[in-house]
């Protein structure tokens, strides 16, 4: 299964301007979203830059892999 992992950008703006730290790292398959701030990626990647064909939630960096995704 594709698992895609990006860092969400408003994520961290909202921490530094409230002093949070929630979760920036977010880890999509076609089943669920996962949050957390560390991952771990046993097997092999692909770090995708698409400026041209974001992911929907506007995503122009981010990881594919289809190994199991540790998120913590």
């Amino acid at each position: 299964m594709k698992t895609v992992v990006h860092v969400n950008q408003h994520k961290i703006k909202a921490n530094a301007k409230s002093g949070s730290r929630d979760p920036v790292l977010t880890v999509k398959t076609y089943k669920d979203n996962r949050y957390g701030s560390r991952v771990f990626i046993p097997g092999p990647c692909y770090v995708v830059y698409s400026p041209d064909k974001p992911l929907p939630c506007g995503a122009k960096v981010w990881i594919e892999t289809e190994s199991q995704v540790e998120v913590g």
